[in-house]
């Protein structure tokens, strides 16, 4: 007999930590309570002291919550994991759990925006030092470790410039200093990813993105294998920082989660369809996606990930007022921060979610002011290609 988490990816994203309902209702019931009563005194000392698993207040645990934790625990190899408010929430956490005054931080070069601000500005005014550094490169990158430094912190494919980072070798490296690893695995899922299976100590998302698949929830998440560590994270960060996911939000995770193999799919065929249409274009000067064989991490994304997620980034031919003229002229394809979402959505980074970065220093960290990143939805990709097509005409037509 198959014991509760022995079935495929598919189902586990359905069926993994079924809450035991009492009702049966086939989809778990939302816990929208603040607080959770008790029958006496007793009962509630048992409770505080962890002799009784129960719930005392939504801020330190609720079901719906809890629910969600440890389903997407179980799809990344996690042994349980900490929801957030949100992925800025999650990140900040994990971040500080590693580190205190004195300590450093040592950062890929190329990361989401508000992840870079918190790294290159908020931490150091708790004396917390972050070194950016060229994660590719792996020797560049060990040159960079000292005994100051207590975390490694990337994405990969990265945001959004799609670079890709050899988790298993960075891992090797890293523990062999005595570092902790954390990858931050929004763009690729658990569909297509899984850094704890290859050395990472933790794994976080911005659960707003493919998680929901939605664009009506904001949250994080963070997991890992080692238990205590977790408990340490939710009770002594996620807890006294107060960054808490509203069960609401946790119930519509869990039915994102159902459909998150159907959609990651969907998305990576979009975005494969869209990059070889743009690829094929003389007025496109780059198109960037791991798939693609030109792609410098081409070869390490095939050996680590099984598929390469909803992100195409591209530069047209020209300067930054032809990426403007492009996003401007779109009429299906939305401009908006984000991804992850059934609608396709396109940006400037560098003027939008990456305002952060210093622009005369943008090549540095990967990209240009004139990268445009698009995150494939769920349409039809004919339609997706035609609305491109027909805003590269007015650009340079």
């Amino acid at each position: 007999m198959k014991g509760p988490n022995d079935y495929r990816f598919d189902t586990l994203s359905i069926h993994a930590a079924e809450m035991d309902d009492q009702n049966q209702a086939l989809n778990s019931p939302i816990y929208m309570t603040s607080t959770f009563t008790f029958k006496d005194l007793q009962q509630a000392e048992d409770t505080f002291t962890f002799k009784r698993r129960a719930y005392v207040y939504t801020r330190g645990g609720n079901p719906t919550v809890n629910l969600f934790e440890q389903r997407l625990s179980v799809l990344e190899g996690g042994v349980d994991g900490v929801a957030f408010s949100s992925g800025m929430a999650a990140i900040s956490s994990v971040i500080m759990s590693f580190t205190g005054a004195g300590d450093r931080i040592l950062a890929h070069r190329n990361l989401y925006g508000s992840t870079f601000g918190f790294l290159n500005h908020l931490v150091s005014h708790y004396g917390v030092k972050t070194d950016f550094v060229n994660m590719t490169d792996l020797d560049l990158f060990e040159t960079f470790i000292s005994p100051q430094t207590k975390v490694v912190y990337f994405e990969t494919p990265t945001n959004p410039s799609l670079e890709i980072i050899d988790i298993k070798r960075v891992s090797e490296i890293a523990h062999a200093h005595g570092v902790k690893v954390v990858v931050d695995n929004t763009f690729a899922t658990p569909v297509f990813q899984r850094p704890l299976e290859l050395g990472a100590d933790v794994v976080i998302h911005s659960v707003t993105k493919y998680i929901s698949g939605h664009g009506d929830v904001v949250g994080g998440f963070a997991t890992s294998k080692d238990f205590d560590y977790v408990q340490r994270l939710k009770f002594g960060f996620m807890c006294e920082l107060g960054g808490v996911m509203s069960p609401f939000n946790a119930w519509l995770l869990l039915r994102g989660l159902k459909t998150l193999s159907l959609r990651m799919d969907r998305h990576a065929s979009n975005a494969m369809k869209i990059a070889n249409y743009l690829n094929d274009l003389d007025e496109v000067e780059r198109v960037i996606y791991p798939s693609l064989p030109e792609h410098p991490g081409h070869k390490l994304a095939a050996t680590q990930m099984n598929g390469s997620g909803g992100i195409v980034s591209f530069e047209l031919r020209g300067d930054r007022d032809k990426a403007e003229t492009f996003v401007k002229n779109l009429e299906l394809i939305k401009l908006a921060v984000s991804l992850g979402d059934a609608e396709t959505l396109v940006e400037v980074p560098a003027m939008m979610t990456h305002r952060d970065y210093p622009e005369e220093e943008l090549h540095i960290f990967g990209f240009s002011g004139k990268t445009i990143r698009i995150s494939a939805g769920l349409e039809h990709p004919d339609d997706l290609i035609d609305d491109i097509e027909g805003s590269l005409k007015k650009v340079f037509h």
